[in-house]
């Protein structure tokens, strides 16, 4: 049976990969408490009160851990995540998964050097039930040949429960690497681009003045010899809306258009994963809240098939790499409060 453990308890999105990898019949064997958040570790331990704290080079240095899931801050992903696969062991790390291009060629080179798996768990489409059933549609013609994306990415700050390195550019990466990485994952996936260029992008800091590092505003155009996507992800979700992001996806094609309203339709139907198809024939909404999440099963399958049924590997690095062109050739929007862009 494969086993993992879960190593840097510094982002929910921990969570998501134990309880994915959970389902997929996998042996928890343990975390390591080390956090820069606390209260995240106090939940983590009512969540799972069978879980055993090992100390971290414990965690490294035992065989027969198969996988190593990674929430750590940003900036420290990357060498977590290297330190497993020098270990022998594959890595599903949370976006994003690096945070400079250095730490990107330093992963390739591992990556190639160990045979390893380094997934990053872009969980707005693995882990969002009506982006799995829009691949499925899209695979099969439903609203023909695509053409463009639409990705918005609005998100809570919830300010008093935030760490200090959430307003670090250097320990979070800029808001387009690190929330934009899903909807450029998106735009590759739904387009079937195998590359993109960045065209344009920008950010800003309109309502964070208190915190000159921080970035609550960014947007990105892409290209690709397939389709163009454009993206904005944000900070400034209202405190009325009652969850966390009004998350969305418009895939346009040459027959139809699908819209995704991941977590809310907003005065409209009750509970989250709302996908509207529109083509030919007429418009329909679909509830996918029954639609089977399969990356974690398929990444399972991968580490012990030594395949790339998950998500690619090459996939995985593009969007890294588009990612971190993004946020460094952003421009600061004048007017704005943000200072450096990377």
């Amino acid at each position: 049976m494969l086993k993992f453990a879960a190593v840097g308890l510094d982002h929910t999105h921990i969570f998501d990969h134990v309880e994915g990898l959970l389902a997929a019949g996998a042996e928890f064997a343990g975390y390591c408490p080390q956090t820069s958040v606390p209260a995240l570790l106090e939940k983590f331990r009512a969540a799972y009160p069978e879980a055993r704290p090992l100390d971290r080079d414990a965690i490294f240095a035992d065989p027969s851990i198969d996988v190593i899931c990674i929430a750590a801050i940003p900036r420290d992903r990357a060498g977590l995540a290297i330190r497993a696969m020098e270990a022998g062991k594959d890595v599903m790390v949370d976006k994003p998964g690096v945070t400079t291009f250095a730490q990107l060629d330093e992963v390739k080179r591992t990556v190639e050097r160990t045979r390893r798996i380094f997934s990053v768990c872009f969980s707005e489409r693995l882990r969002v039930r009506s982006a799995v059933l829009a691949g499925k549609l899209v695979a099969d013609g439903a609203i023909g040949r695509v053409v463009q994306t639409v990705g918005l990415g609005p998100h809570r700050k919830q300010l008093h429960t935030r760490p200090d390195w959430f307003f670090d550019l250097d320990a979070y990466g800029g808001i387009i690497n690190d929330i934009a990485s899903h909807q450029i994952d998106q735009f590759l996936f739904y387009t079937g681009s195998q590359t993109a260029e960045v065209v344009a992008s920008s950010v800003g800091n309109f309502g964070t003045p208190q915190s000159a590092e921080f970035q609550d505003f960014g947007e990105v155009l892409l290209r690709s010899d397939k389709a163009s996507g454009y993206i904005r992800v944000d900070w400034f979700t209202p405190d009325g809306l009652p969850t966390w992001g009004d998350g969305r996806l418009t895939i346009l094609g040459t027959e139809g258009y699908i819209e995704l309203r991941k977590y809310i339709d907003i005065a409209g139907r009750e509970g989250k994963d709302h996908l509207f198809l529109v083509d030919h024939s007429g418009t329909r909404h679909i509830d996918c809240s029954n639609e089977p999440i399969e990356y974690f099963a398929a990444f399972a399958k991968d580490v012990r098939d030594r395949t790339e049924t998950a998500v690619p590997q090459r996939h995985v690095f593009e969007v890294c790499r588009l990612a971190l062109e993004a946020q460094a050739k952003a421009a600061v929007i004048a007017g704005s409060q943000s200072g450096r862009t990377s």
